[in-house]
């Protein structure tokens, strides 16, 4: 089954001249100024680092589970529970660079220390073949017995999850110091996995990428419960290999201009393939697909030097999120302001919302010539993160995997066990924390900065103090 897209998007969304649409306004929510985005999203880093987190015996820091409660307990009996590493919602690289990040952004040496041990686990452990390029995914916690999926099995791999950790790796590298011998050894290994899944991927027969294949790249089109997969070559997780290798052509040090163009005009010509990126949820259009498009086609368009691709990104996939917005608090639940991720799946989950907010952010910054339509993007990325800070819960800032709205996964699930409401569960370094990784990019990127004296603040489009930091004096001998 191909994912041709759709043609028609909700009615009242913005349209491809940016101007804003009637839903706009029912979706918006304003910045609570006693708990910004900025504090939600330290929170957040607060949560994994304080209460997911334990050394090694190499003084390494290692997630303790991808599945914990909001006291950050082991959930053991979730696939998850007793897994961790750099894949899917483990996610360890992708979390250590928005731990870095935030690090260095706020001034704290600290957080910086702890993500390199994180990165380190990484680099030093067994997850990475830097002959190959390879990359293994999981580690059991309780065994140390290295498996490929979140089934605790080899038998089956994402290559676009795989391509989606090197591209990780590859943008840490580009933010660690020049002397640091870990962003040479970094980029080496993501040029050599893009060469792996170039080299061993079987290709299928629309063009597009498999959705998972054997170790040795074999297409696999069963789903990992055993049936079929009606979306074995139509998974929009294939997108994460364009994005490696649109990265690595960017940054000379690879070129996949000609294949890149191949798989996007494939992508273009089928109107979009949106098919499920998670690897447990099966619909032909996931927002985090539409996200994740728009991502990597801008990126694609600049590096193909392609108006054509910029025009689809924008006319395709960003206007397609849309259709995942809710402008109401549905069943007593703070709803309004967030994507529910697909029509099969209606749960809103926070890492697909993240990406979505990031995905507006890089509009905004892309379209700042035409400023209502910038405006618009802006405000619905503002929009989603605000809506994520409603959902923090307990005393250690944990911010819930998902707001249940419609009792999708069973009210026992719940926070409280109220028959409509959040999960009360969290994979630390994903759901919990991608929020980290869109606001420091409006910090940087789209806020307005401020002086007052020794203090720098950072106001959103709004006028909304978000962060502020004192100048501090260097320490006179």
């Amino acid at each position: 089954m191909i994912a041709t897209g759709f043609l028609v998007v909700a009615l009242g969304a913005a349209g491809s001249d940016g101007a804003p649409g009637a839903n706009e306004a029912r979706f918006y929510l304003p910045e609570n100024p006693n708990y910004t985005i900025v504090a939600s999203t330290l929170d957040s880093l607060r949560f994994t680092v304080d209460k997911t987190l334990k050394l090694d015996r190499c003084g390494h820091l290692v997630s303790i589970s991808s599945f914990v409660n909001p006291d950050g307990e082991i959930m053991g009996w979730h696939d998850f529970g007793n897994l961790e590493g750099p894949g899917w919602a483990a996610n360890a690289v992708g979390g250590a660079w928005e731990i870095w990040s935030w690090g260095r952004f706020t001034g704290d040496p600290s957080r910086e220390r702890q993500a390199l041990r994180i990165l380190d686990h990484v680099l030093d452990c067994g997850f990475l073949n830097e002959r190959t390029g390879f990359i293994r995914g999981y580690r059991e916690t309780a065994t140390g017995r290295f498996v490929l999926n979140y089934k605790h099995n080899s038998e089956w791999f994402c290559p676009g999850s795989m391509a989606k950790v090197a591209f990780q790796l590859l943008r840490f590298a580009d933010d660690l110091p020049a002397t640091d011998a870990r962003r040479d050894r970094m980029r080496r290994m993501a040029v050599r996995t893009a060469e792996w899944i170039a080299a061993n991927v079987e290709p299928v027969p629309n063009g597009w990428f498999p959705r998972r294949t054997t170790v040795d790249g074999k297409i696999v089109r069963r789903s990992p419960d055993g049936g079929d997969d009606p979306f074995w070559q139509t998974s929009a997780d294939g997108l994460f290999i364009l994005q490696l290798q649109a990265a690595l052509t960017q940054r000379r040090l690879a070129d996949y201009r000609r294949p890149l163009r191949e798989k996007v005009a494939v992508f273009m010509e089928a109107g979009g393939i949106f098919g499920s990126i998670n690897h447990d949820t099966y619909d032909p259009h996931e927002n985090v697909a539409y996200s994740v498009a728009f991502r990597t086609l801008l990126l694609a368009s600049r590096v193909l030097n392609d108006r054509a691709i910029r025009q689809f990104a924008y006319d395709r996939c960003l206007a397609g999120l849309d259709q995942f917005k809710m402008t109401e608090d549905r069943n007593n639940v703070a709803t309004k302001g967030l994507l529910y991720m697909e029509k099969s799946w209606d749960t809103a989950y926070l890492w697909e919302n993240a990406e979505a907010a990031l995905a507006y952010f890089e509009a905004a910054q892309d379209s700042r010539r035409e400023r209502t339509r910038a405006r618009s993007y802006e405000l619905d990325g503002l929009t989603i993160l605000r809506a994520a800070a409603k959902h923090h819960y307990g005393p250690h800032g944990f911010l819930t995997e998902g707001v249940d709205w419609n009792d999708h996964v069973g009210q026992q699930h719940h926070i409280g066990h109220a028959k409509y409401g959040a999960i009360q569960y969290t994979e630390p370094f994903l759901n919990n924390q991608h929020i980290a990784e869109p606001t420091l990019f409006y910090l940087e990127h789209l806020a307005t900065q401020r002086r007052r004296g020794n203090v720098t603040e950072w106001l959103d489009l709004e006028g909304n103090v978000l962060w502020c930091r004192e100048r501090r004096e260097p320490i006179r001998p």
